[in-house]
């Protein structure tokens, strides 16, 4: 690769403005995500993520990418300075998508084929790397790079038939090797993060490597403040694994546009440059992409692109676990209290693509301490739930914190303030108390900076449909238009 991307376009739903090439009914689907790939290389993004993990994936994308929109894709160059980047299934714990993530290798080498043809020469891979999400083990990531390695390039040495081998049939198989990406999501491992990237490292010659943090379903299973903590120290130990290697270690960061799931607008750059400043990547997001006017977006991916990397905020590990540890119990037992209305909300929130089922701490069948499984939708479709009743879910678990903890989220974690004010102009006092208590109406209050009345008007209208079985169009229509209020689904 002849440079590292900063920005990562991705499919993640969190508009509620459909884009022009989504279907009718405003769900994004089959070829409107080809449009959508090219749409955002003009945008000015540097990377798309494709996503076969979650949903049904087109593994014909370059073909169709570079054959329906030639004169754009000569221009910019697919696997020179913009690139296509496979999040495939982790065949671990992603059981019945095991055989997906065996299909999206083998689409690299007929992508590079594709691509040989329209530029001429010997083309870049336009596919050069996968990102693994749920990543626990530096033996996960082997596994693909080497399963890449011996089965879909290697077979090309394998006898056919008559003296004649695979590759003298059907070609040789380019790129030789894939680069993988771990994603990291769980606290166990957000906070192990350098231990899993080192082991990966040791026996590997690599130029760099990247890593991917989550942010937003950290939030869904442990809190905002666990979140934001957890990635600061992963990001911290990150950097000093970088200084420990001597190769160059590139974050990515994966951040929606609600203060929940990490804050990332196009006129909210400035806040995850302070938060994460030795970031190479960031994620955009629908919402970022769709619910702004076009020249405002491409202004705050410009700001992205134009960011240099710096070293990270330093933290007291010892400490910022201690209070990760006490948010998300907290946390947990009040997203436990909530479970019921949530799902009740959730159904009402529009789809904006196709999804398949969460696989997450609440989804997948986990047992929560105390309690039998909780099931809960997708982050996104968590956070419009409670936005769509005025209860942010930025508030659930800071109960918990005292004064001398609030001082240390502070100190590592500028932006908390700002983004609780944000957040909570979208609060339904009402609401607050009846469902969460005094105390939690009490703390909203602290941070609360005025209140959105038009959106606390239609979260009352949302919360009155629910409890008396009102009509899904008129329960659909409120929650929609709380959500273009914000500026954002969930």
């Amino acid at each position: 690769m002849s440079f590292v991307p900063k920005v990562m376009s991705t499919q993640h739903p969190d508009n509620v403005t459909p884009p022009p090439f989504a279907d009718a009914d405003g769900v994004l689907k089959g070829d409107g995500e080809i449009l959508e790939a090219m749409e955002v290389f003009s945008l000015g993004c540097d990377e798309q993520m494709w996503d076969s993990e979650g949903k049904e994936v087109d593994n014909q994308v370059v073909k169709k990418m570079l054959t329906g929109y030639p004169d754009f894709f000569r221009e910019h160059h697919l696997g020179v300075d913009s690139m296509l980047t496979l999040r495939v299934p982790n065949p671990s714990i992603e059981l019945d998508m095991r055989k997906s993530m065996v299909e999206a290798l083998e689409s690299i080498p007929s992508a590079r084929d594709v691509a040989k043809e329209f530029y001429g020469g010997e083309a870049e891979a336009p596919i050069q790397e996968v990102i693994l999400p749920f990543t626990t083990s530096a033996e996960e990531l082997s596994f693909i790079e080497a399963y890449y390695r011996k089965f879909v390039v290697g077979k090309e040495s394998e006898p056919l038939l008559n003296g004649r081998l695979v590759k003298d049939w059907v070609g040789e198989f380019y790129p030789k090797t894939v680069r993988v990406i771990p994603l990291i999501e769980d606290v166990e491992h957000m906070l192990t993060s350098d231990l899993i990237v080192e082991e990966y490292l040791k026996d590997k010659d690599l130029a760099y490597q990247r890593v991917f943090l989550a942010r937003s379903d950290p939030a869904l299973n442990y809190g905002m403040v666990a979140a934001e903590l957890m990635l600061k120290v992963g990001l911290f130990r990150l950097h000093k694994l970088e200084g420990r290697l001597g190769i160059p270690l590139y974050p990515i960061v994966g951040v929606g546009a609600v203060p929940f799931r990490g804050h990332l607008s196009p006129v909210n750059v400035d806040r995850v440059l302070r938060e994460y400043p030795s970031t190479q990547t960031f994620t955009i997001q629908s919402a970022f992409k769709y619910d702004y006017e076009q020249a405002v977006v491409k202004l705050g991916i410009q700001q992205l692109l134009n960011h240099q990397r710096q070293e990270p905020t330093a933290i007291n590990e010892e400490r910022a676990r201690a209070i990760i540890e006490k948010c998300t119990k907290e946390y947990q037992a009040q997203v436990r209290r909530l479970a019921p209305v949530i799902a009740s909300v959730a159904v009402q929130v529009p789809k904006r693509r196709e999804r398949k089922l969460h696989v997450g701490l609440f989804g997948y069948g986990r047992t929560l301490e105390g309690s039998a499984d909780v099931a809960l939708p997708r982050a996104i479709g968590f956070c419009a739930a409670l936005y769509s009743i005025g209860v942010p879910p930025e508030l659930l678990g800071l109960t918990a914190l005292d004064g001398d903890d609030l001082a240390f989220v502070r100190e590592v974690y500028p932006s908390f303030d700002g983004d609780m004010r944000e957040a909570l102009r979208f609060t339904n006092e009402r609401h607050v108390k009846e469902l969460l208590g005094d105390e939690y109406l009490r703390l909203a209050g602290r941070f609360a900076d005025g209140v959105d009345r038009i959106h606390e008007g239609l979260t009352s209208a949302v919360m009155a449909g629910i409890g008396q079985g009102g009509s899904d169009y008129h329960i659909n229509h409120y929650v929609e238009e709380a959500a273009h209020l914000r500026r954002f689904l969930g």
